[in-house]
């Protein structure tokens, strides 16, 4: 306790480069901690919108449907993946898919037909909530329709808008039929705004003639399962189908991820290492005014150590303060980028990585370790810069420091 007092009694022999000690560890705290914040946001997003909107956590697929989307290979026992999910209390979201063509007037287009149920679209995903306008669809088959972005901005289709599609049936046959525009969704990323046609389960059955195929079945549990749990579950539950991740499903959002955290760290390091060096400055010029008194403290029996203990705990408190202003400053800060967020939409608008699109708004989170990591580094990087001037003033010789005018 003797050494903090006297560390906190020495730092103010000097007010002015104690204050500007101060002020760059309290900075360096606070823009850490918002730059900790606005990088976790940004992953967190990455992953909500990789697998909350519409992807799930896991997606399971015959073998080799996802290298050609034949109609034709279909998962043979949906249900006893469905069930899985049930017994663990994960979301799962059967699908069928189709293609075919769309035409509203003389515009018309290619489409990706999605079969979905909707009750258990809304239950697992948010993209029955992710509309720019109208409405999702009814949880009974009306031949309604939701169209992604750029698909309906490319056919001129509104809402109420009657379209006609034509495809390509299961039994060979074509199938023809009009549909009426519910809603169009907002962006979702591009293979979802360019040629998503979202229609009814039993819809589709009736359009491509399907019979009871279902081509995926999206998994999501929020979070709530680890990834590898989940994957172990579906490879006992469905051993011969293609089990696959969201990481291994979107591989560029991935690497995204984990090229940010990276990221986060390299840049700490170099905020930590300008504070560290702040502080050993601060304790090298503090203990070269100090060399006479270190030297009649050696006379007087003082040990290394305890010379050491006296310069480390006097650098301990400058760290500690100016980590707990910087705290303040950070969570202030990322507050702030919490709730109001940085608008790019100036440089990019909406954009996407990897298929998936991204909110212009870039937000901050705040969480413990957001707090947490950059404060104790601080401290740590505090007291490691503090080492080498109190090993100088610890290996002092007591006589010529006496004397040193």
């Amino acid at each position: 306790m003797n050494s903090l007092q006297y560390g906190w009694r020495n730092l103010w022999r000097n007010t002015r480069r104690t204050g500007i000690t101060l002020a760059a560890v309290c900075l360096s705290t606070a823009i850490l901690m918002a730059s900790y914040g606005l990088m976790d946001g940004l992953m967190q997003h990455a992953v909500s919108n990789a697998t909350n909107l519409v992807v799930g956590e896991v997606q399971v697929h015959a073998q080799g449907y996802l290298a050609d989307h034949s109609i034709y290979k279909a998962l043979n026992e949906p249900d006893l993946i469905l069930e899985a999910a049930k017994q663990k209390n994960v979301a799962a979201a059967p699908r069928r898919y189709g293609y075919g063509l769309v035409a509203v007037g003389t515009k018309s287009a290619g489409a990706r037909f999605w079969g979905v149920e909707p009750a258990s679209e809304r239950a697992t995903f948010d993209l029955a909530q992710h509309l720019q306008e109208g409405r999702f669809l009814s949880e009974t088959a009306r031949r309604g329709v939701v169209l992604g972005q750029k698909l309906a901005r490319s056919l001129q289709a509104q809402i109420g808008s009657e379209i006609v599609v034509v495809v390509q049936a299961a039994d060979g046959s074509l199938g023809n039929d009009l549909y009426t525009v519910t809603g169009i969704l907002k962006a979702a990323g591009d293979s979802i705004d360019r040629n998503a046609a979202l229609i009814h389960a039993e819809d589709f059955v009736e359009l491509f003639v399907s019979g009871d195929r279902i081509h995926e079945v999206a998994l999501n549990s929020r979070g709530m399962v680890p990834l590898d749990k989940l994957t172990e579950l579906l490879s006992i539950a469905a051993p011969e189908e293609e089990i696959k991740s969201w990481r291994q499903l979107m591989p560029e959002v991935s690497d995204m991820v984990n090229l940010f955290d990276a990221f986060i760290w390299i840049f700490g390091l170099i905020f930590l290492l300008a504070a560290g060096m702040g502080v050993m400055n601060t304790m090298l010029m503090a203990t070269y005014e100090r060399i006479r008194e270190f030297g009649i403290l050696k006379a007087l029996g003082a040990t290394p150590w305890g010379i050491i203990r006296d310069v480390a705990a006097e650098a301990l408190v400058l760290a500690a303060l100016g980590t707990v202003l910087g705290t303040i400053l950070g969570l202030a800060g990322s507050y702030y980028l919490q709730q109001v967020g940085l608008d790019l939409s100036i440089f990019a608008g909406t954009y996407s990585v990897g298929g998936v699109a991204f909110n212009p708004i870039w937000r901050a989170t705040i969480s413990p370790k957001m707090v947490l990591i950059p404060a104790v580094l601080m401290l740590i990087i505090g007291v490691v810069a503090s080492l080498y001037p109190a090993a100088l003033a610890a290996r002092l010789d007591p006589v010529k420091a006496i004397h040193r005018p």
